[in-house]
């Protein structure tokens, strides 16, 4: 392995969860992979058996009014109406910058540091976007997006400040999109009871919490004009059977939701711990994910890289280092063996 490879792992895995990326990086890396990079729950939902009618046939339109239903009670929106399924979080931030410029919009800005994907998007669909460090820089701007609590650093953000600068963008015509993508760890008050007037949009993933990304389905809860704006480009059938079938009893599972976050906040408190015992100073996170700032993060994600661990660094700040929850006692010892060899000083070498 060349002395090159942490640059360029750093450039060539963008985002979390590619792990046939890391494994072309990593060839002599043990099998099978811990994947640390991302923000996803290793407890997956325990849902009931998808019949198989879910796959043979095209979503029906009920099932899709019963899952936005769920939804609105589980995020405190106002009525259904005010809910939007889409296959993804990631779908629905491109749709919001086209209509923030349809209507008028010329200025974006995102508080940062942040998921990347929000600018990218937005400058996809066209609106120049800069990114910010403090809430009030937002009020200069007519598309604002603030991650709350943020990705990477778990920042919330205070809900007086959010439905300030909502009320702010109400009344010049803008828009302000708060990413709720980890609040249903219990980080920070959601605003999605607070969608009545339009100017705010919040954004709701399911895959995260419910450790189940692979299906693909995020929600927005906004103005019912926005709503419907939204899902006539989105078109029918946006959300598959098996999305439906699941998120609709796990989005009424209060139970199993009250458990899952008394558990995630236990695995986070062990992975600190572990990190903080490595000599890592951990400087945010939430319960799904802990950042760890480090002036040497690249050789640290090269050496958990080469014993089959992926966490996630970041182009523009490379002292930083994310960590995702381990699943099972077996991907904790592991860990904990690659972290003390760090700490040891027993790095592997080129």
């Amino acid at each position: 392995m060349s002395e090159t490879v942490p640059d360029r792992a750093q450039s060539a895995i963008r985002h979390g969860g590619d792990l046939g990326r890391a494994r072309q990086l990593f060839p002599d890396a043990p099998e099978p992979w811990i994947d640390l990079s991302t923000g996803i729950s290793p407890h997956s939902y325990p849902h009931s058996p998808i019949p198989a009618s879910v796959f043979a046939r095209l979503p029906e339109p009920c099932a899709l009014d019963a899952l936005k239903e769920v939804a609105a009670r589980a995020f405190a929106a106002p009525s259904p109406a005010h809910v939007v399924a889409a296959p993804g979080t990631q779908m629905l931030m491109p749709l919001l910058a086209q209509l923030a410029l349809e209507r008028g919009a010329r200025r974006g800005a995102v508080l940062s540091p942040a998921y990347a994907e929000h600018a990218r998007t937005a400058r996809m669909a066209g609106l120049p976007v800069t990114e910010v460090l403090a809430v009030e820089d937002l009020q200069a701007c007519d598309y604002a997006v603030v991650i709350n609590p943020n990705n990477p650093d778990g920042h919330v953000t205070e809900r007086s400040k959010l439905l300030s600068l909502a009320g702010i963008m109400r009344e010049k015509g803008g828009l302000l999109v708060v990413d709720e993508a980890f609040i249903e760890t219990g980080c920070g008050e959601s605003l999605g009871s607070d969608v009545a007037s339009e100017g705010l949009v919040v954004l709701r993933s399911f895959g995260k919490f419910y450790g189940m990304a692979g299906i693909r389905l995020g929600f927005a809860v906004a103005h019912p004009n926005l709503a419907a704006e939204l899902e006539a480009r989105l078109g029918p059938w946006a959300v598959s059977g098996p999305a439906l079938h699941i998120a609709t009893q796990a989005l009424a599972d209060d139970e199993w939701k009250n458990v899952m976050r008394g558990r995630l906040r236990q695995d986070a408190e062990r992975l600190n711990d572990a990190l903080r015992r490595a000599g890592l100073a951990v400087v945010g996170g939430t319960p799904l994910f802990t950042l760890v700032r480090n002036e040497r993060a690249p050789n640290l994600f090269r050496h958990l890289a080469q014993h089959g661990i992926l966490t996630r660094i970041f182009d523009e700040r490379p002292g930083d280092i994310r960590f995702g929850l381990p699943g099972t006692e077996d991907e904790w010892l592991r860990l904990g063996t690659a972290l003390y060899s760090f700490e040891a000083g027993e790095e592997i070498r080129a």
